[in-house]
């Protein structure tokens, strides 16, 4: 029965093998393609050879051992079957199933590719939007500062709140210069703000551009095309981002504030008043040296952060891609190696199906240890086969008498004797041996 079922399934099974086998490469026509430079009619008859090579090979490589393995038996060769079939599998799977998984899965890889890089320049240009905004964080300070000199100014001339003496004199230009100092550095600040708005505003539009790029149907060639472009022109405004910080300009301003800084003579017209002034002199300029450590070290620590490096766009081919991020696409994989590797389930069903065959055909036991009685059922069934192979041959008369039973053996002796016994006086026995002919009866003539 078995049998009679891998015979009635072997068509089946070669037109199995040759449409995956064909399947396998149609699917490398398509992955090998993209990897292919020349004309079209280059890569197209260059594809077309190397997947009809492909084909002719996978399908002689699992019709050889659906032929031979399932009907090795010792251990020896079966297992250098496996063994071939083991480093042809993975022959396969180097030279078909990846630019298979490419064919299935190379556009959604680029994509992949496209959005991780999306989402890599969106964080460069937040960052460098961030450290070009954190000189702005300063700029609290540094008008409190003015304010506060501008303040100090005010009321020494109106009310001499630091001499005791009113009236516009050297404390008060000291303090209105001091003032207009640190007004000109939070201008600065607030010049560059608008600037990094402006920055800003232009790389947002770039990554909104891009993430359209990686969302769009139709050929992921032309968008990747149009992704670096657009990649590229980011990459400009993050540089102009981290190029517009004032944090350098801030410090530099500040340590000038202390280190510029000239104590003007005092101009009283007396000398009280010119030494309440030399004091009050003394005072600002301690005020202005720790307003200008203050600010140093704040912008010291901005600059302090780590610049922003952008990393350039690198286009890959489809191949590249699916094995870049191969694990995003473990069905892609699974399915382009199926295609090529099914026939071995094929094998293993027959290798099976073949030593159950095997096994019915044996005998149920050896000829030492039967019986008597299977040693005769045996001989009947013998002989009723070939009394019905002789009627299908030769007609009803060749067929033979069926074999007489004891007792008729028994009650026929006499007249089987008689009837059938040989003439002994015309044939002499053997000169040489003596021996007479058997009569049918099973008794033996004497010797003369």
């Amino acid at each position: 029965m078995l049998r009679k079922a891998v015979t009635s399934l072997d068509v089946t099974t070669k037109v199995t093998l040759g449409v995956l086998a064909l399947a396998s490469g149609v699917y490398t026509y398509l992955g090998v393609r993209e990897l292919l430079d020349g004309s079209a009619t280059l890569v197209f008859f260059a594809a077309i050879i190397y997947s009809a090579a492909v084909s002719i090979g996978i399908y002689a490589f699992w019709s050889y051992l659906m032929r031979f393995m399932p009907h090795v038996r010792d251990a020896v060769s079966r297992g250098l079957l496996v063994l071939a079939m083991i480093l042809g599998s993975a022959m396969i799977i180097a030279m078909s199933s990846w630019l298979n998984a490419a064919a299935l899965a190379g556009s959604a890889a680029l994509e992949q590719h496209l959005a991780n890089k999306l989402e890599s320049f969106a964080t460069d240009l937040d960052r460098a939007h961030n450290n070009a905004l954190a000189a702005q964080s300063l700029l609290p300070d540094i008008q409190m500062a003015s304010l506060r000199f501008a303040q100090l100014a005010e009321d020494e001339q109106r009310q001499g709140s630091l001499t005791g003496t009113s009236g516009s004199g050297t404390v008060v230009q000291l303090l209105t210069q001091m003032s207009r100092q640190v007004d000109g550095l939070a201008a600065e600040i607030e010049q560059s703000a608008g600037q990094v708005a402006e920055l800003y505003d232009e790389g947002s539009a770039h990554i909104a551009r891009m993430r359209e790029l990686v969302s769009a149907r139709g050929p992921i060639n032309p968008r990747s095309d149009a992704f670096a472009a657009e990649s590229m022109a980011l990459m400009g405004v993050i540089a102009s981002l981290q190029q517009t910080s004032v944090a350098p300009a801030v410090k530099r301003a500040a340590e000038d504030l202390a280190g510029g800084f000239i104590a003007p003579i005092a101009d009283g017209g007396t000398g009280d008043l010119a030494a309440r002034q030399t004091a009050i002199v003394g005072n600002v300029e301690e005020a202005v040296a720790a307003q200008s450590r203050v600010l140093a070290a704040a912008a010291e620590q901005i600059l302090a952060a780590e610049p922003v490096r952008p990393e350039r766009f690198e286009p890959l081919s489809t191949a590249e891609a699916v094995l870049r991020y191969a694990p995003d696409f473990l069905p892609s994989w699974a399915g382009a190696i199926s295609i090529d590797l099914m026939p071995a389930v094929l094998i293993l069903i027959l290798c099976v199906v073949h030593a159950g065959i095997r096994r019915e055909d044996e005998p149920v036991a050896d000829a030492t240890t039967m019986s008597a009685a299977d040693l005769l059922t045996a001989v009947r069934i013998l002989r009723e086969v070939d009394g019905e192979t002789r009627l299908v041959r030769g007609g009803p008369d060749l067929l033979p008498t069926a074999p007489a039973t004891a007792r008729e053996v028994d009650a026929t002796s006499d007249e089987s004797v008689s009837e059938n016994a040989p003439d002994v006086t015309s044939t002499p026995p053997d000169a040489k041996s003596g021996v007479v002919t058997p009569l049918a009866s099973g008794r033996s003539a004497k010797k003369e």
